[in-house]
């Protein structure tokens, strides 16, 4: 009698990335454990051994998301131009793409939940944070040695813009009627010639 042949579990990045597909395509509500397995041919139950729960698998697919963002900011934040262009390219990878951006969704769906997440998760979402604040507080100092910049302590100015973004992110992602994407980067750039720029 010849062995049981096993299918392979689909390597870790395609599910996240067929979650991620899902969530674009037909919204966080239908990500199902089950679905999903059907998606990536797999059974719930092995996505559930692999992931142990949607927790762990929606903060999995979260941080790989980030870790794609990640790239291309460093990316942008390593070209050859002014701070202030650098810093208008951050804000524009930041604020979503619009109502229901599956990367905000995902954001949303994850902080949620992080109520009742354990210390070990609620740390891995400070690292996405961290990683988003450590970049931005370093091009203002950036801009500020420039002479591009206003002199404003870089650490305490990027923890207020990013409470900005945060707030304006959220509006545009939920859909709040007269918030779209243009006028939150109009804000944003406002606040930004009245509140950082050099004079």
């Amino acid at each position: 009698m010849s062995p049981t042949r096993r299918t392979p579990a689909p390597p870790r990045e395609r599910i996240l990335a067929a979650a991620m597909a899902m969530i674009a395509e037909r919204g966080l509500e239908k990500l199902t454990m089950a679905a999903l397995g059907r998606e990536v041919g797999m059974s719930s139950g092995h996505l559930l051994y692999y992931f142990h729960s949607k927790d762990e698998l929606l903060l999995q697919t979260l941080e790989w998301s980030e870790g794609r963002l990640g790239t291309e900011r460093a990316r942008l934040l390593a070209r050859p131009a002014s701070a202030r262009e650098r810093l208008d390219a951050y804000v524009d990878l930041y604020v979503p793409d619009g109502h229901r951006d599956p990367h905000w969704t995902l954001w949303l769906e994850v902080w949620n939940r992080s109520q009742n997440a354990d210390g070990a998760a609620r740390d891995r979402q400070a690292a996405i944070e961290g990683a988003w604040h450590r970049d931005l507080a370093a091009l203002l100092a950036e801009g500020v040695s420039r002479g591009e910049f206003r002199r404003v302590d870089a650490d305490r100015f990027a923890a207020r813009l990013r409470a900005l973004l945060d707030g304006f992110s959220i509006h545009v992602a939920i859909g709040l009627r007269g918030t779209d994407r243009g006028q939150v980067l109009a804000h944003v750039r406002e606040f930004l010639e009245t509140a950082l720029l050099a004079s």
